[in-house]
């Protein structure tokens, strides 16, 4: 296996102790991507003229004795939803590409640019974050490096896609009702969605603003618990974000799990899936030693909620583009925030009422429990250009399906983290969601690293895309 197909860690300490340049390094993942990348279709745009100059800066800092930061001269690539220097920022659009570059990263990416890492290139998505499947009718589609038929999930599909190829070892995504963690799941990679306003959300383009979160990818536990400790930190142009001094994980990861309590959510977890998908969750289950735990009655009502609050904020974010621009818009991203704009403000009112209701049943079970175990998709990757799913006797949208799972957690806010189980299904690999209560990325932490020593989670590179 070559140096730039290895893990973030492995990369640093190497570029650190001089056995290989950042600028090498750089020139590899660029090379990796541009060779890669027309099968899969991660990239909108690889940024080699700044991955250069990011790799010659690290170098330099090096040769002059500095202690760079954790990330070193690593690879890494952002979802087009957030500003990079220089680029414009597309979010998936037609519409926002007659908009000029940005002038300055995102808080999210200036962190890792300053924690070393060097940004090659923005990633492609479902237009405004709002689909499952990234099948971008502007941008094509992303494919799953698994089985490049198959979609990488969405919204944040180039972001796992980019990572299951090997081109980077880290990517940044969003998660608004299961955008992380669908990808996660589907392309066979670890993903963290952290507590809602725990990461700062400045400098990227919002579609909910009281669901959406940011979050990285990754092949390994170290890399992700690294990525999210480095994007931490107090962002005074995000409004949104709460006031909490930043908690690192990183040292989490040799904790063990002794003492933590496992639940595995039942009821409405245990609709319909695929073998695969029971699998998963039962081996995950039996290897911490899970007890079978009730979801709250409220569970599927909390999942309403979350469409309401999806529709109508993701309406009013767009509500300029919808009377204006409709032709130039993504059909199936249109016609949602369209039924969005036409839901009355009483539904709107009662579904954070809901909300509010769902929120404190989660919490109890929080007293007993200090991690829950949920599938996070009820199907491992489907054909891209699939509309219906037939699953347990029903015929549903395949799209709204896959976020079954993910998108009533997130209506509350809660950290999860997806944890992978390879050849679930053939060779199709699926996920697990780790749940926590708020502001306990650490026992997530602890949790996914255990799974990984055991070699039950784990994220190699597709085999396609292997060495």
């Amino acid at each position: 296996m070559s140096l730039i197909t290895q893990s973030a860690v492995d990369i640093a300490r190497e570029i650190k102790s001089g056995a290989i340049s950042a600028t090498e390094v750089a020139q590899a993942a660029l090379a990796r991507a541009q060779a890669l990348d027309p099968k899969v279709n991660a990239f909108t745009k690889i940024t080699e003229a700044r991955a250069l100059a990011d790799a010659a800066a690290v170098d330099a800092s090096i040769a002059r004795g500095e202690d760079i930061g954790p990330l070193a001269g690593v690879p890494y690539a952002v979802k087009n939803l957030f500003d990079i220097e220089g680029i414009t920022t597309l979010a998936g659009s037609k519409i926002e590409a007659d908009n000029a570059p940005a002038e300055a990263d995102c808080f999210a990416v200036a962190q890792l640019k300053a924690a070393g890492g060097v940004c090659i290139g923005a990633l492609n998505m479902d237009e405004y974050a709002y689909g499952f499947t990234t099948e971008n009718t502007h941008y094509g589609p992303s494919r799953n490096p698994h089985d490049l038929a198959r979609s990488a999930g969405g919204s944040s599909g180039g972001s796992g896609a980019a990572v299951a190829a090997g081109i980077v070892p880290i990517t940044l995504g969003t998660d608004t009702n299961g955008s992380i963690r669908v990808p996660a799941s589907l392309n066979g990679i670890f993903g963290l969605k952290p507590t809602y306003g725990r990461l700062s959300r400045a400098g990227s383009i919002a579609f909910v603003p009281s669901l959406d979160h940011i979050g990285p990818f990754a092949r390994t536990v170290a890399d992700l618990a690294i990525a999210y400790d480095v994007m931490q930190g107090r962002d005074a142009q995000d409004a949104g974000q709460v006031s909490r001094a930043a908690e690192p994980v990183t040292a989490a990861l040799d904790h063990g799990i002794d003492g933590l309590r496992f639940g595995r959510l039942g009821g409405y977890f245990d609709q319909p899936l695929s073998d695969a998908a029971r699998s998963a969750v039962g081996r995950v289950s039996a290897a911490l030693k899970a007890a079978t735990v009730a979801s709250p009655e409220i569970t599927a009502a909390g999942r309403s909620a979350a469409f309401v609050i999806t529709g109508v904020e993701g309406a009013g974010q767009h509500r300029a583009h919808l009377r204006q621009r409709r032709a130039d818009m993504e059909p199936l991203s249109r016609d949602r925030l369209l039924a969005g704009a036409l839901i009355p403000a009483e539904w709107y009112q009662h579904a954070l009422k809901v909300r509010a209701l769902w929120r404190a049943a989660m919490a109890e079970l929080f007293r007993d429990y200090d991690v829950l175990i949920a599938p996070a998709t009820a199907v491992p990757a489907q054909p891209i250009g699939q509309e219906m799913l037939e699953l347990g006797g029903q015929t549903m949208p395949l799209r709204p399906a896959f976020g079954l799972f993910t998108q009533p957690i997130t209506c509350i806010g809660l950290p999860v983290l997806a944890v992978p189980l390879q050849n679930a299904e053939g060779k199709l690999p699926i996920g697990v969601q780790l749940i926590a209560a708020p502001w306990r990325e650490d026992l997530l932490v602890r949790t996914a690293a255990a799974l990984e020593a055991q070699g039950l989670c784990r994220a190699p590179i597709a085999p396609a895309f292997q060495d």
